[in-house]
């Protein structure tokens, strides 16, 4: 994949199991954040393909690969402030009908009882970490199959990351979903089944976690 002449990524290749969580770790520049992007159909590819459940979507524009079931959660989460949570929401299920918004949005507040509790509050209005949980929401009101996420624990206090995550891990086997998880937060390696590393656009290193592993992440990543 190219921005302009630079090729940003190159070479990759993996899967997302499904209830599987799979940690995609770099430092900024790594080439993470164009990969989702690649694969959430912002941005074009010029070589390569995305096969998702026998289907070739490497051409389909981002609204099929969504109600196909893929759905991308950006990072510095992009609400709408000046709408209510709830609005904010809805709007991740606008290719879903009615009934089907109403079992997402129940899923939703199950898994973030909070945001049941604060559904007619301006986004703008809330913490951090209660704006990441609307934005994580909004991806699981699209009732995909799997969800990537970028960046997720960006600017919040790590208890709140530990919450966060322990939500993505529940998504992942309490809802099935195959979760692709950018991330340069080192907590990540206590979550991820898999760890793909990447340097330069490029995969340096993917291994599967063992829970009975200690993972030096911080090591393969930071050089430490």
């Amino acid at each position: 994949m190219r921005r302009g002449a630079l090729r940003v990524v190159d070479g990759v290749s993996f899967e997302v199991p499904v209830g599987q969580v799979v940690g995609l770790v770099g430092l900024n520049g790594a080439g993470k954040s164009s990969l989702l992007a690649c694969l959430g159909g912002e941005l074009p590819v010029d070589a390569g393909a995305l096969r998702f459940g026998g289907k070739d979507l490497t051409r389909a524009p981002s609204w099929e690969r969504c109600r196909c079931g893929i759905a991308l959660i950006p990072e510095r989460r992009r609400l709408f402030g000046g709408l209510s949570v709830l609005d904010n929401l809805l709007l991740g299920g606008h290719l879903r009908t009615k009934a089907e918004r109403a079992e997402a949005l129940e899923r939703v507040f199950t898994l973030f009882p909070l945001l049941r509790d604060k559904q007619r509050h301006k986004a703008r209005d809330l913490s951090g970490g209660q704006q990441q949980m609307v934005a994580v929401g909004r991806g699981l009101l699209a009732m995909p199959q799997v969800l990537m996420l970028d960046e997720p624990s960006e600017g919040l206090a790590p208890v709140v990351v530990r919450q966060m995550f322990e939500a993505i891990w529940a998504m992942s086997r309490e809802m099935g979903l195959g979760i692709l998880l950018a991330e340069q937060n080192a907590a990540v390696a206590d979550i991820a089944d898999t760890l793909i590393f990447m340097q330069g656009g490029r995969v340096t290193e993917s291994r599967r976690v063992e829970r009975s592993d200690a993972v030096d992440i911080a090591s393969l990543v930071f050089g430490g």
